[in-house]
């Protein structure tokens, strides 16, 4: 499965957004053989269960020209980078505790030409600057990733989870005393028809900055 999957559901993307998705399968192979930041079952389905589950949330939302996207905890570069070249006109900053995974995203994002992509090993809790919006992909329960962002963003964190959230959901509820309202959840199977996506969610907690 190639990254004509991608052009299946986003038909209108340029060639040079083509040229770079076609370019992410062999920059990732390259460099997950010597630095294995994705795990060697995941990378034959590269396109399915990595760049298609990280672009689910462009159809979910627009990000706008001039935004500011804070990937938290990016592991290999999702889900920014494809975001990132889905929105050439976003601004995406991607970091990750782990040194030899900013290192590849890094290498990724030159090989890809791409000129929107800051990328740097740093802590979550020791970012200081502000975004629009946070994102996260299969990173840590919502309640500390709540914490984590929380009075660095104006429009929100918006996470890419899987299975029954009830739980998980509740709890953020009650450690952070979130309006339950504030909270949207939507499934990626109403934009993608492949199994893997049947409990796969897009999860938007509504939170900002204090005034």
């Amino acid at each position: 499965m190639d990254h004509q999957l991608i052009t299946h559901y986003f038909p209108h993307l340029t060639d040079l957004q083509q040229q770079q998705l076609a370019a992410l399968h062999n920059a990732l192979l390259l460099w997950n053989d010597r630095i294995n930041v994705i795990s060697r079952k995941d990378i034959d389905h590269l396109y399915l269960r990595h760049v298609l589950h990280s672009l689910s949330i462009a159809k979910y939302i627009d990000f706008g020209q001039g935004a500011r996207v804070w990937d938290v905890g990016t592991g290999g570069g999702f889900p920014g980078i494809p975001l990132a070249i889905l929105f050439p006109e976003t601004q995406f900053f991607l970091c990750d505790s782990i040194a030899k995974k900013i290192f590849v995203v890094k290498e990724v994002v030159t090989m890809l030409g791409l000129t929107n992509v800051l990328a740097k090993q740093v802590r979550a809790e020791e970012v200081t600057s502000s975004f629009d919006y946070a994102l996260t992909r299969a990173v840590a329960p919502l309640d500390k990733l709540v914490s984590w962002v929380q009075n660095k963003t104006d429009k929100g964190l918006i996470c890419l989870k899987g299975g029954n959230l009830d739980m998980e959901v509740e709890a953020c509820v009650k450690a952070h005393r979130i309006k339950r309202d504030l909270i949207d959840i939507q499934p990626i199977s109403q934009w993608f028809t492949e199994p893997f996506f049947e409990e796969k969610k897009i999860v938007h907690i509504r939170i900002c900055k204090l005034k």
